[in-house]
């Protein structure tokens, strides 16, 4: 199996984005500061790490709630 246009539509296609010419990434200066972006990441996760902690603690929490005051029937079939 070979690489490239097989057919009429693939090599017109292949011809059309040739020509193309599009923007180097590496010469173009980032909008972004680099540090700035990281810290944002960072900052996320560490707000959705706490919550995750947060949920988990809660749901313990209910859980031992629920456990505590739950009261429990006989059923008719039971002694």
């Amino acid at each position: 199996m070979g690489v490239g246009a097989e057919d009429y539509i693939d090599k017109m296609l292949v011809q059309k984005y040739q020509e193309e010419k599009v923007d180097n990434h590496e010469n173009a200066e980032s909008m972004v500061d680099p540090d700035k972006m990281l810290d944002a990441m960072n900052d996320y996760a560490s707000t959705l790490r706490n919550m995750m902690h947060l949920r988990q603690r809660l749901n313990i929490a209910c859980y031992a709630i629920n456990a505590r005051t739950a009261r429990y029937q006989r059923s008719m079939g039971q002694h």
